[in-house]
């Protein structure tokens, strides 16, 4: 049977200002991918998320960013090796640090918004940024963006990998997303989302804008939580694939 994990973006929230609705995400996804401070969530928020998904048997990640809360780790920059791998670092030992002392376990790492898309691009700056994680916490699982140079970077590095696919975005014929500013860049109608998906299963491959096939390891699909179709996305997708047999589960990750 096959088998694949749902996962979220969560724990956006920061201080008073509210984004997205984890606690109903909780109850459809698998593994949730929780703010460390830099892009957005604070101390109380990836608190609050632990323990949401914990009650929800749901795998906790560490999801660091750009420092970058006015642009929600959406704009690109450019910063010096040392000073990059300094930034992960902090914010996953934060992140690990702060799940350890309230008894959670964190089990995989992945990369957000401009961060995670430059290192889609850049072989060496991924391996830069997931090394310094992996100085952190060695038996992290990186969640990578599947058959870009994320991926080329943990296959050098001999580190548990999972491959991921967005069930929101549309993609280049490189693996790549298409930029936030393009039009059809993002997927809000959930009647597309959740077939697009289970045919990307189906034929295990990415299906990109132009109709090529990307063929690919899909360990994990993501769905985004900060739109206001979040929701009914994450639960389309979901009857999609039940509907095509397949079982959804935790990742195990691979080298």
């Amino acid at each position: 049977m096959t088998q694949v994990d749902l996962n979220a973006d969560m724990g956006e929230s920061f201080g008073l200002w509210r984004m997205g609705n984890d606690a109903e995400l909780l109850k459809i996804v698998t593994s949730a991918n929780i703010a460390c401070g830099g892009h957005a969530g604070d101390p109380d928020v990836m608190v609050k998320t632990f323990d949401l998904a914990a009650r929800n048997d749901v795998g906790i990640g560490a999801h660091p960013g750009f420092a970058d809360i006015a642009g929600f780790g959406r704009f690109r920059m450019h910063l010096p090796v040392g000073t990059l791998q300094n930034m992960v670092r902090y914010q996953v030992a934060a992140h690990v640090g702060m799940a350890r002392a309230l008894g959670h376990e964190v089990r995989h790492l992945k990369l957000h918004g401009a961060l995670a898309n430059m290192c889609s691009e850049d072989v060496a700056m991924a391996k830069a940024a997931y090394e310094a994680a992996l100085s952190v916490a060695p038996d992290l699982i990186v969640m990578v963006l599947a058959c870009t140079a994320q991926q080329d970077a943990v296959e050098q590095l001999g580190c548990a990998w999972a491959g991921e696919i967005f069930a929101d975005r549309a993609y280049n014929d490189d693996a790549t997303l298409v930029d936030r500013s393009k039009p059809g860049a993002v997927i809000h109608d959930a009647a597309i989302a959740g077939p697009r998906i289970a045919r990307m299963i189906r034929e295990g491959a990415i299906i990109t804008e132009s109709g090529a096939r990307i063929p690919a390891r899909i360990d994990t699909i993501c769905m985004h939580g900060d739109t206001p179709e979040a929701l009914e996305i994450a639960r389309a997708v979901r009857s999609a694939l039940e509907a095509d047999g397949v079982r959804i589960a935790r990742f195990a990750g691979h080298r």
